[in-house]
């Protein structure tokens, strides 16, 4: 028998981790796209725990979909990070003001 609760509390523990990374984060970009990154990891294990605990597919769509749209970020983030590195050579966060358009 599957126990959503020991799923829900790991998800949970996820979940502060990377609220926790996000938050802490003062200067490097890297640590914080990974906190981000870790915090989507626990919506969708949560969304599919709970798929297969009610035997329904939504949650496993709606995980792709969520996979996809951090894919596309984590390219972007990535992207945005090498040009913040060519032009300043530092990834920190302080200097993310000076790229503006």
């Amino acid at each position: 028998m599957l126990q959503i609760d020991l799923f829900v509390f790991w998800a949970m523990q996820l979940f502060f981790i990377g609220c926790f990374g996000t938050l802490s984060t003062q200067n490097n970009l890297v640590f914080m796209f990974l906190s981000i990154e870790i915090i989507f990891l626990s919506v969708i294990s949560v969304c599919v725990v709970s798929s297969v605990f009610y035997g329904d597919v939504t949650g496993q769509i709606f995980v792709l979909c969520v996979l996809t749209v951090t894919a596309a970020e984590s390219a972007i983030g990535l992207a945005l990070l090498t040009l913040l590195y060519k032009i300043r050579g530092t990834i920190a966060y302080s200097f993310v003001n000076l790229i503006k358009g």
